[in-house]
């Protein structure tokens, strides 16, 4: 399996000033995930798009509320300072905790260790299906263009509603060569055979991106530092302290069977 802790510098975490909060910026360049090589660095136009765009999608503030899942206001925070070292990607699971070290098994095999920051954003992702996915949802999925031109799913998540708006729009995406993030309302569902056609709307436009039926799909919830256990596959975003080390600010977690796929 490729690396999977290549610097991005778009799309990752800082202290949210209002809050204190962490969380995710994702995609200015690719990672080597895919099985067809490697993606060139995104330009300077789409990289000031994806700023401006898809810094917002896992730039999130999660805190507790009276729902039932729990989840309240939920706010953007800006890619991390310039003084500060490229954000870090890690992709795997926890394969042990020596004391506040998270020992981290990534995709290509290799050991990373990890801390926890002082207030990290923590996201558990639990199993959907395609049923959850209705008309009015705000989702996030992540695709692949095919030979004619319309795109298939490689993932789904479904936002609460606190999240509706976050990251919104279709740039570049780093999961596979080629493969794009589209962030929108779900307009339309159609039903086939083998799965549902979604006609996703934002504001810069519109996709209709085919959902095969075995499709991972997942739903976010609030997560704690309980959730960081041996075992539990997790994406994390990191940044390399003057030490040398890795300071993991955003978590997510699978939870029940669930893992992130993005």
């Amino acid at each position: 399996m490729p690396h999977t802790t290549e610097p991005v510098d778009a799309n990752d975490a800082r202290p949210d000033p209002r809050s204190g909060s962490l969380d995710l910026l994702e995609a200015a360049r690719v990672e080597r995930t895919g099985p067809c090589g490697v993606l060139g660095a995104v330009g300077p136009n789409d990289t000031s798009k994806i700023i401006r765009e898809g810094e917002a999608m896992f730039h999130t503030t999660f805190a507790h509320s009276l729902g039932i899942i729990g989840l309240a206001t939920i706010l953007a925070a800006p890619l991390a300072s310039a003084q500060e070292s490229p954000p870090v990607r890690v992709r795997g699971s926890i394969e042990r905790v020596e004391g506040s070290i998270y020992v981290i098994k990534a995709r290509d095999g290799a050991e990373l260790k990890l801390t926890v920051a002082d207030k990290p954003s923590i996201a558990t992702l639990v199993k959907a299906s395609l049923a959850d996915i209705k008309e009015g949802s705000f989702v996030g999925v992540t695709s692949m263009p095919q030979p004619d031109g319309s795109l298939s799913a490689l993932e789904v998540h479904i936002f609460p509603e606190a999240m509706r708006g976050t990251g919104e729009g279709h740039y570049p995406w780093d999961l596979r060569p080629q493969s794009t993030m589209t962030n929108a309302n779900v307009e339309q569902v159609g039903a086939s055979v083998d799965g549902r056609t979604l006609t996703l709307k934002y504001k810069d436009g519109e996709k209709k991106i085919f959902v095969p039926a075995e499709t991972p799909i997942v739903i976010y919830q609030v997560g704690d530092r309980t959730d960081l256990k041996q075992g539990a596959k997790v994406f994390i975003v990191a940044v390399k302290q003057p030490d040398g080390t890795l300071e993991g600010r955003a978590w997510r977690v699978g939870r029940d069977g669930a893992a992130p796929a993005f």
